[in-house]
């Protein structure tokens, strides 16, 4: 483990940096006790606003917009100096508790780093950080890390990555897209519309749920991020929905009123286009 250097021998570039954060402390601390908005902020009031800034980081890397991106981290970071702010305010944590506590837990989860472990390969790696994540928070399930808030989506994939860590996964993609199409089919042979049986909406979405889960599995056998992978495919549907409405407007014409034949004409033709980043 490193110790802390003293202030001269930090180097230029991260002497900025300091400087640039200590910055940030010391306007944090003006807001706090001069703006009426900010005085009133509570760690409850903040926390919705936190998730927005989450999604907007989320967009505008899915953009690959780098200069979005600088911003959105910035106000992140506005909001972790806030949330410490309140808490140091309540004697309960400051901003040097937050980063001292993620520095030891980042060199007690990184042996292969900062001790004697040895480790082969980067499965190795997150097999081992799960082990002592388990260890250190005490629980009883391998489960119990994963957020319950998260959405459907993502925590399905937190529930998988975290079974993997401790051996329980499928070996290879073929068994993963054998299940997949394993619970196709019983979805289809179960609940084909076309029959006329009257639905089971309760034991259907069981079983839609279960095609979900078996199809973020093999996304996750295949290095695909589910969430990305659906959020790309909204935007692409907004961008072709949104140039049928133009041209279709351009026309003099209302959607309601058009055929599928023609609305197809133009949603073909938005293929062609590039969306708008």
């Amino acid at each position: 483990m490193k110790e802390n250097k003293n202030t001269s021998e930090i180097a230029p570039e991260r002497q900025k940096t300091l400087q640039s954060f200590d910055h940030l402390l010391s306007i944090m601390d003006e807001l706090r006790e001069k703006c009426p908005w900010d005085r009133k902020q509570t760690l409850e009031s903040l926390r919705h606003l936190t998730i927005e800034e989450i999604y907007e980081l989320s967009d505008a890397i899915l953009n690959h917009d780098l200069p979005e991106i600088k911003k959105e981290l910035g106000d992140i970071m506005l909001h972790l100096v806030f949330y410490a702010k309140i808490a140091s305010e309540k004697k309960a944590f400051d901003i040097t508790d937050v980063l001292n506590g993620i520095c030891e837990k980042l060199i007690h989860r990184h042996p292969h780093i900062y001790g004697d472990v040895q480790v082969a390969d980067e499965e190795a790696v997150k097999q081992n950080w799960e082990k002592i994540k388990l260890k250190e928070k005490g629980n009883v399930s391998v489960l119990g890390g994963v957020p319950k808030a998260l959405p459907a989506l993502v925590k399905a994939v937190r529930i998988q990555d975290k079974a993997r860590g401790v051996g329980f996964d499928w070996e290879h993609k073929e068994q993963v897209w054998q299940k997949v199409e394993e619970e196709l089919q019983e979805f289809q042979n179960e609940f084909n519309i076309s029959n006329g049986n009257q639905l089971d909406k309760e034991k259907a979405m069981n079983e839609f749920g279960d095609l979900l889960f078996s199809l973020v599995n093999y996304s996750r056998f295949l290095g695909i991020d589910p969430e990305e992978a659906l959020e790309r495919t909204n935007k692409k549907f907004i961008h072709r929905f949104q140039y049928l409405e133009k041209e279709t407007a351009r026309l003099g014409k209302k959607l309601s009123d058009m055929s599928l034949e023609e609305m197809d004409v133009f949603w073909n033709r938005a293929k062609k286009e590039k969306p708008e980043e």
